[in-house]
C-alpha cells in the first residue's frame, strides 16, 4: 500500500485532482468529509462542538451551522484550535479505519487539506501538493464559492504559506492551467504512484 497526502490551499482546486485521482484508481479518503460526519447530528463530535461553541453554531433542524462556526473560528486562531482539538482525534480515528479496510496494493490518497498546518507530512509515504497563486485561488473563491473577498482571504491567511506547502511536496501539480492539462498532469502523477506502491 502506498500512502499519498494530497493537499493545496483553499480554492488551489484539490478536490478536483482527488476526483481524477479516484477516476485512474486511487482509494480516496476525504478528510473533509470525515470531517462533516463526524460531527453529523446525533454524535458525540457534535455534542462537544456545542459544548465548546454554544447552541448558535446549529441549524433550526439540528444539524451544524457551518457557515456560522466558520466565521467564528476562522477570525480567531485560540477558537479555530478549541475546534480542531475536537474534530482531529476523530477524523484521525476514522481514516485510520478506512484505510485498514482497502487492498494490500493500493494507493491510498489522504485528502487532507491542513496537511501543512498539522505537520502531518511523515504519515505519508509521499506528499502531493495542487498548486495554484493566491490570485487563482481568491477568483475561485469569490466567483466558484460566492464567497466575499474579506472572507476568501481570512480563509487563505488561517491556512499556511505557499511556500511552506511546497517545501513538503514530493510532487506539484500546478493547477493554475486549463483542465486538460490538468489531467495529463493526474495521469503522469497516477503512474509514478503505480509504479512506488509497487516498488
Amino acid at each position: 500500500m502506498l500512502k499519498v497526502g494530497l493537499t493545496g490551499g483553499i480554492g488551489a482546486g484539490k478536490s478536483e485532482v482527488s476526483r481524477l485521482l479516484v477516476e485512474c484508481g486511487a482509494v480516496l479518503i476525504d478528510a473533509d468529509r470525515i470531517a462533516r460526519e463526524v460531527v453529523a447530528p446525533g454524535t458525540p463530535g457534535l455534542a462537544a462542538v456545542v459544548e465548546a461553541f454554544g447552541p448558535g453554531v446549529l441549524t433550526g433542524d439540528g444539524a451544524l451551522d457551518r457557515p456560522k462556526l466558520g466565521s467564528i473560528v476562522f477570525a480567531d486562531p485560540d477558537k479555530l484550535a478549541v475546534l480542531n482539538s475536537i474534530v482531529h482525534p476523530l477524523v484521525g480515528a476514522r481514516s485510520r479505519e478506512l484505510e485498514e479496510a482497502a487492498a494490500a496494493d493500493a494507493v491510498v490518497v489522504h485528502d487532507v487539506p491542513l496537511l501543512t498546518e498539522n505537520g502531518l507530512a511523515p504519515l505519508y509515504d509521499l506528499v502531493v501538493v495542487v498548486d495554484a497563486s493566491p490570485a487563482t485561488q481568491l477568483d475561485r473563491l469569490v466567483r466558484l464559492r460566492g464567497m466575499t473577498e474579506e472572507d476568501a482571504r481570512a480563509r487563505m491567511a488561517a491556512q499556511a504559506t505557499r511556500e511552506k506547502r511546497l517545501e513538503i511536496a514530493d510532487i506539484v501539480i500546478d493547477n493554475d492551467v486549463p483542465i486538460e492539462r490538468l489531467r495529463a498532469r493526474v495521469r503522469e502523477v497516477w503512474s509514478e504512484l503505480v509504479r512506488r506502491a509497487q516498488e
